[in-house]
């Protein structure tokens, strides 16, 4: 796939659904680092002589605890949505195309499983008209913060938070400007990159993520994931950053991927020893002059459903969904039925179609 990132770019700039977690200058580096534990494929499919469409795709022994094997989109833990990168007008085919591959591909696979697939958008709509009679079922269902409104961010963080809040807000500014100088830096681009990534990966590591071990910079692979992404990203424009700073320390920092018509809030870390000021509240304060730019219709969080801060302040939701399919001849497509059953009986969120 090094081969191809110019046909993969142009793919991007032609996808009917943004994913930046699967774009060149993020997927590649995700590969290279973390792709050879586990055998990952990649799927493309061509149309009109064009790339026009990738997904790639894992043989997993295991269905989360259980050990049943299928095919399964890949996913990391820091990559947040598996929609494939489709052309515009070529859903519908992709997944045909997707569909008779695993039926002809598939080994001690039961069924094809997708995950962290957006659920509102031409990309499900192609997926569902590709079904046909074939069995499948939305197994799990999640929401996530989204920012998508006309309002202006004066009267969105209106709309969104009670008058005591913004007051509290206000009043942790004040508290916080008594510490120092404090300054609102946004940079695009490669500006100063390599020094704000290293000044992110530490301000993440000296917080929770890295007692536990979870921080960017606690694996060789995730940090150097982050370091050669947002290179990629910026190369190409579509790096955002946004820093707090006091006194030119950074106390709160977020990196955003531009995918117009929208954007991915990436990662975000704020210095815990100022956790009195809220410093990743007052962050999202500014960050919601994303409502004013006209080329930008919409943001993802990233974040967990249900998260304690993002939920109060963006209203918005992204609704996604983990997705089994049947696959292969009629011994298997009936297997998986019965397996399928069992599973919704445990889950009654997950829905068949």
């Amino acid at each position: 796939m090094d081969a191809e990132v110019g046909a993969w770019d142009a793919l991007a700039q032609r996808a009917s659904e943004p994913n930046p977690f699967y774009e060149s200058w993020y997927l590649l580096p995700s590969l290279h680092h973390l792709g050879s534990a586990e055998c990952v494929e990649m799927l493309r499919f061509e149309r009109h002589g064009r790339l026009a469409g990738l997904l790639p795709i894992v043989r997993s022994r295991r269905y989360y605890r259980w050990p049943v094997p299928n095919l399964a989109g890949w996913l990391h833990a820091n990559a947040f949505l598996g929609t494939p990168l489709i052309e515009r007008g070529a859903e519908r085919p992709f997944w045909r195309a997707l569909l008779e591959w695993a039926d002809g591909s598939a080994r001690t696979e039961m069924f094809l499983h997708l995950r962290a697939v957006s659920l509102d958008g031409p990309v499900h709509r192609g997926l569902t008209a590709a079904l046909g009679d074939r069995t499948s079922a939305i197994v799990h269902r999640e929401e996530r913060a989204l920012l998508r409104s006309p309002l202006s961010p004066d009267a969105y963080l209106e709309a969104s938070l009670s008058g005591k809040k913004r007051k509290e807000i206000r009043r942790q500014w004040n508290r916080l400007a008594e510490c120092g100088e404090i300054a609102v830096e946004r940079l695009r681009g490669s500006d100063r990159l390599e020094d704000w990534t290293g000044e992110f990966l530490a301000l993440e590591a000296a917080g929770w993520k890295g007692s536990a071990g979870s921080a960017l910079a606690s694996q060789n692979a995730t940090r150097a994931i982050f370091r050669e992404a947002l290179s990629g990203a910026a190369a190409r424009g579509r790096l955002e950053r946004l820093a707090l700073r006091l006194d030119g320390k950074p106390i709160a920092m977020l990196a955003t991927f531009l995918t117009l018509p929208g954007a991915f809030s990436f990662k975000t870390a704020f210095d815990e020893d100022f956790a009195r000021f809220s410093p990743g509240v007052l962050l999202q304060r500014e960050y919601l002059d994303m409502l004013t730019r006209p080329e930008i219709a919409w943001t993802d969080s990233c974040a967990a459903e249900d998260h304690p801060m993002i939920d109060h302040i963006w209203r918005e939701r992204r609704a996604l969904g983990r997705i089994s399919i049947a696959i292969g001849g009629p011994v298997r497509r009936a297997l998986f039925r019965r397996f399928l059953s069992a599973e919704l009986a445990r889950n009654p969120a997950g829905h068949s179609a």
